[in-house]
């Protein structure tokens, strides 16, 4: 079965010390910027070679990230994350499959399911961390998002939650590991050494050592 599927990558401008906080201080913040850029720019690419009708950059920034051609550009307003993700469920008709700026390693091969079986209500990407790296509605619906306690061991048991409690028949994705921390970054580009994210890690702790040195 084909469907028309917009893709929407929820993203923010990487500016240093507004991203990847957490890789500092193994990281200069211009480091953490630089790897957070090369793991949204990894993201887009993976997504523009999906069968998508439509491709969103649900975004917070102003200057558009490299890779971005081809996305419709969609500001994202105020408020907590939720309240912000229950915008975007709500501005888009039609299936909508949401996917973060934080799993440079997702491939088209890890979302096939829901191009698969698009007339699944719900797909559903749990993180490692307990949170999710991805979300598919086939009948997207802000209430089913906002509440939802963000940035928690338990996000992703609550959303989840909140989608089979309304009776949605929920698919389940792979489990990927959101780079959070340094020790994410080695994992992460461990699985994808070819990728823009692991070249950048690369370059940051080759230039660390020859200042060392």
């Amino acid at each position: 079965m084909t469907a028309d599927i917009t893709v929407a990558v929820v993203a923010k401008e990487c500016l240093p010390g507004k991203v990847k906080t957490r890789l500092t201080p193994a990281l200069t913040p211009e480091g953490a910027a630089s790897v957070a850029a090369a793991s949204l720019a990894d993201t887009l690419a993976t997504v523009q070679a999906l069968p998508a009708a439509r491709r969103v950059l649900f975004f917070d920034g102003d200057v558009l990230p490299e890779g971005a051609d081809g996305f419709d550009v969609l500001h994202q307003p105020g408020g907590g994350l939720d309240e912000r993700l229950g915008f975007l469920f709500d501005a888009i008709d039609g299936p909508l499959l949401l996917v973060g700026m934080d799993t440079p390693q997702v491939s088209a091969e890890a979302l096939a399911p829901v191009f698969d079986e698009p007339e699944r209500d719900a797909w559903f990407g749990p993180a490692e961390d307990g949170g999710f790296w991805s979300l598919y509605l086939r009948d997207p619906a802000g209430d089913l998002l906002r509440g939802v306690p963000m940035s928690q061991d338990d996000t992703g048991a609550v959303q989840r939650a909140r989608l089979t409690d309304a009776g949605l028949d929920v698919g389940i994705l792979d489990e990927l590991l959101d780079v959070d921390t340094v020790p994410d970054a080695d994992r992460v580009a461990a699985l994808v050494p070819d990728s823009r994210f692991a070249a950048a890690l690369r370059s940051l702790r080759t230039a660390t050592v020859r200042s060392h040195s």
